[in-house]
């Protein structure tokens, strides 16, 4: 299991939990962020750091959102595991499903 970033984070990008994040696990796109599931370690750092509360324990994440577990495991599987964003920086682009959301909406069942 890990942490997914859901629906509230679409276009908001505050990176409290980037600053938080212990094992450097949270990677970065145009529209949101994404937690990469072999990296994290579970700590749940940060979660409680997030201003719009997208962060959930993936068990957790909300039925209406849960197409998000799914883009998030969609963007590893292009990212590949770089052993960290920083090496990386800011990724070009988000899955599908993420970057062609109309501004404002949200990716829902």
């Amino acid at each position: 299991m890990t942490y997914v970033i859901a629906s509230p984070c679409v276009d908001v990008l505050d990176r409290a939990c980037v600053e938080e994040c212990p094992v450097d696990c949270i990677y970065e796109a145009p529209r949101m962020l994404y937690i990469h599931p072999d990296e994290c370690v579970d700590c749940g750092a940060c979660e409680p750091v997030c201003p719009v509360e997208a962060i959930f324990y993936e068990e957790d994440v909300p039925e209406e959102w849960a197409l998000y577990t799914a883009a998030n495991a969609d963007f590893f599987a292009e990212v590949g595991s770089p052993g960290g964003a920083a090496k990386v920086g800011p990724y070009p682009n988000d899955v599908e499903a993420i970057a062609r959301l109309p501004r404002g909406q949200v990716l829902s069942e």
